[in-house]
């Protein structure tokens, strides 16, 4: 490893890696079969929810490239960079598909990245998402680069400006991001030695856990022979519940504690609670709903959005505005989510809240109509108001 790093040192070159967080190696060299990553964390469905929440929503909320006009703005249809966004990340994949992924990798990995392709105008046309195990970021001479390795084994040298680099909370190096797999994998270790408990408890029978006492000592090939034939009967979940013939004066004494003397169910719940906490992500939206009820399931679903995603809606807007707009592009268009939907709430909600903001005038029964994804009305915003005879 000192010589690989002479060697980079001797180009100038400094190659990162994702701090506290990418150990696959260092894991197997030192002989941990358990190391935590990005797909044995996916085996605690806390995780794959809290991941699947978030990338999913990220990825369907309508991703809009605005034109300023004046105080005003209008949507850049016209603009190569809003299909890419909205509709056709590239010829072989959608908007929603490419952005889903790159947001599990930043959550998983800590960092998403995508390979930027631009046409003969500087425009960007394609977008292809590049797989963090693939990827190596080097800084040269004060700058960023990328090295990506394709299906092939070719490398290939890419500049700060042709990929789109997402990045968790930032680590110390300034350049790469933390997963929060990475900064709080206790959680997640947990969680997973819970379940292989669940399983090897249920695997090797829930009933039948204690000692067998036998009256004389016994030699090797006695305990291989009992030993194989109580597996054979009694361990197992097929074999849970069956009761034991035992002869020659042997007695079974119960040593291992029941799982509700455990508590290992409570366990299992409050790792729940701990893996929703590390994604920031409201218990009932993942499905614990110990504690939901429809009021406080409302609110929650409001504070998914503006507690959970705003962070994550915000570092995709300014990343696009910094990587995919040109200097001048930036002082004429930008990128915005569309929220309104999931903050609309349900529908007596929406209608006193369009009430009101027509009654007020700061909204107008068109832009209430549109909101609803109802077709338009010529006139309606001048019809004379409706209201009790």
């Amino acid at each position: 490893m000192n010589i690989i790093k002479r060697a980079w040192g001797a180009f100038n070159l400094e190659r990162r890696g994702v701090p506290g967080g990418d150990s696959y190696w260092s894991d197997f060299a030192s002989g941990r079969s358990s190391a935590i990553n990005e797909a044995t964390a996916q085996k605690v469905s806390a995780v794959y929810a809290c991941v699947q929440a978030i990338s999913e929503t990220v990825a369907s909320l309508p991703l809009i490239l605005f034109k300023r006009s004046g105080e005003d703005r209008e949507r850049a249809t016209d603009h190569p960079l809003y299909r890419v966004l909205h509709d056709m990340a590239n010829p072989e994949q959608t908007a929603l598909e490419v952005r889903e992924y790159l947001q599990a990798c930043v959550l998983l990995r800590g960092n998403g990245y995508a390979r930027i392709v631009r046409g003969f105008d500087g425009q960007v046309r394609e977008l292809w998402p590049l797989s963090p195990d693939r990827v190596s970021v080097v800084r040269a001479a004060g700058n960023l680069a990328y090295d990506y390795t394709d299906g092939n084994g070719v490398l290939h040298r890419l500049l700060a400006h042709e990929v789109l680099h997402l990045r968790h909370r930032l680590g110390d190096d300034g350049v790469l991001g933390v997963s929060p797999i990475a900064a709080a994998r206790g959680v997640v270790e947990l969680a997973l030695a819970e379940s292989d408990h669940g399983i090897n408890t249920f695997t090797n029978g829930a009933k039948l856990l204690g000692l067998l006492k036998f009256p004389g000592k016994l030699n090797a090939d006695q305990r291989a022979a009992i030993k194989a034939s109580w597996s054979s009967q009694y361990a197992g979940g097929r074999n849970s519940g069956r009761t034991a013939i035992l002869e020659h004066g042997v007695d079974f004494q119960s040593v291992s504690m029941s799982l509700e003397d455990a508590e290992w169910i409570a366990a299992r719940q409050f790792s729940v609670e701990e893996v929703a906490r590390l994604f920031r992500v409201p218990p009932t939206v993942i499905g614990d709903l110990r504690h939901g009820n429809y009021s406080n399931s409302v609110e929650m679903a409001r504070q998914f959005v503006t507690m959970t995603l705003r962070r994550h809606l915000v570092a995709w807007e300014q990343a696009i505005a910094k990587q995919m707009l040109m200097l001048d592009g930036q002082q004429i268009y930008f990128v915005e989510h569309q929220v309104e939907g999931l903050l609309r709430g349900d529908s007596v909600n929406r209608a006193d809240f369009y009430d009101k903001g027509i009654a007020a005038g700061w909204l107008l029964p068109s832009e209430a109509r549109r909101l609803e994804n109802l077709p338009t009305i010529e006139g309606i915003d001048h019809a004379p108001a409706v209201g009790p005879q």
